[in-house]
């Protein structure tokens, strides 16, 4: 009880901040087919949201070092405010692109921030409870922030003011908690090679989580156009993803700890395509099946991440841990920052269908270099134990402490 009292300001915030600057994703892309963008500027203004990501994970800590938790906080959340209010004043797809930038970097910078606060005050016998805690509130907040969709009109001021509201709104827990702030650590240097040194699967793993994960959420929307649901129905149609992603964790988590990892990787790839195909189906289906497929996809793909970065800190010593967690969250950027503009093309000219075609070939590649790998080296007799590591900034290698060998 005092742990989540402790950190019931940080929670707080989490909670709004997934609302406020969650829900601008799909809001976007319901706003931009209402007022004429294309699918491929519609995709950019996704791969806009990753770079400002990217930016936000590289920069923060930095910022931190030099203002303190609580001022870089409010300037990330003042940044990212300031975007979604301007979105209605300057209705062109290019401005907007600027405008998800800093709100992508407000996200990431937000989290670094929180995640680092947590770290700070966090202890071995206290890790496991208020990682649970965080990743129930950060999914709760994620869910809410779809299902806010399914009240908020596109294309109007009221929508996107209300959702600067709430993100705003998360300052008041930070800056008002009495808890000291924690006292700054230097930044982790980031060396994107380090991950492919010590495990190519493992890199290979955490781009093709990239690639998905950002298609299907920021193109997600378009896709459920496409097969003639409505706003309300979209809302449903990405909580059904997040919630069958978060049921996965546990299972896979389990499997990820008894069974050589990399055949799991395999295996969960396996699953994905399925998953497309499903998804691919259901653009032909009513919409129960659509909504069952969406599920069905969020459990077989969001998983990829955590069991990819599992493998590759099987590798890893005490050092290497934190610089490993920055290094594949530049190679999820890397995938994330391409796949929305892919993905939107692809459903431009093919149809919706069309964007689970390519999430799946990315998946066949996936299984097939998981195949050479095997060959090319056994697995590791000792293991870390599996985590479900949120793609939220680059202090969380720090406060999942992969370094915890059996």
């Amino acid at each position: 009880m005092r742990l989540l009292i402790s950190f019931a300001a940080l929670f707080s915030s989490v909670l709004l901040l997934q609302l406020g600057f969650g829900g601008v994703v799909p809001l976007d892309a319901l706003s931009g087919t209402l007022l004429g963008f294309s699918s491929q500027q519609i995709g950019f203004l996704g791969s806009a949201h990753f770079l400002g990501f990217f930016i936000g994970c590289w920069w923060a800590p930095r910022l931190m070092g030099s203002v303190g938790h609580s001022r870089a906080f409010g300037a990330f959340t003042a940044a990212g405010t300031i975007s979604i209010l301007a979105h209605m004043m300057f209705v062109n797809p290019y401005a907007w692109a600027l405008m998800r930038v800093a709100s992508g970097l407000a996200v990431a910078g937000c989290y670094t921030i929180i995640e680092a606060w947590m770290q700070s005050k966090v202890t071995n016998a206290t890790r496991g409870r208020a990682m649970g805690v965080y990743r129930i509130v950060d999914v709760t907040g994620s869910l809410g922030a779809q299902l806010l969709i399914a009240v908020l009109e596109p294309a109007l001021y009221f929508s996107y003011n209300l959702l600067a509201l709430v993100a705003c709104a998360a300052l008041f827990p930070i800056l008002l908690t009495r808890t000291p702030a924690p006292e700054t650590s230097g930044a982790p240097r980031l060396r994107p090679m380090l991950a492919w040194h010590k495990s190519p699967l493992g890199a290979v793993g955490v781009v093709v989580s990239g690639i998905t994960g950002a298609a299907f959420r920021m193109v997600g929307p378009l896709y459920g156009l496409a097969v003639g649901l409505e706003a309300n129905r979209i809302a449903l149609f990405l909580s059904a993803y997040v919630l069958g992603g978060a049921m996965a964790q546990l299972p896979i988590g389990w499997l990820a700890d008894k069974f050589d990892r990399r055949h799991v990787l395999i295996g969960i790839s396996v699953a994905a395509i399925l998953g497309s195909a499903a998804m691919a189906a259901g653009a032909y289906g009513n919409i129960a099946t659509i909504f069952l497929a969406a599920g069905f996809f969020g459990f077989t793909t969001m998983p990829i991440y955590s069991i990819s970065t599992a493998h590759a800190h099987d590798f890893a010593d005490q050092s290497e841990r934190v610089e490993l967690s920055a290094a594949h969250m530049f190679l999820y950027a890397v995938g994330a920052i391409a796949s929305p503009m892919i993905a939107s093309a692809l459903i431009a000219g093919f149809g919706p269908s069309s964007m689970f075609v390519f999430i799946a070939l990315a998946h066949v590649l996936l299984i097939i270099f998981g195949l050479v790998r095997i060959w090319a080296r056994p697995a590791p007799k000792a293991r870390t134990r599996y985590v479900n590591a949120p793609r939220t900034s680059f202090i969380i290698g720090r406060l999942t402490r992969w370094g915890r060998e059996r």
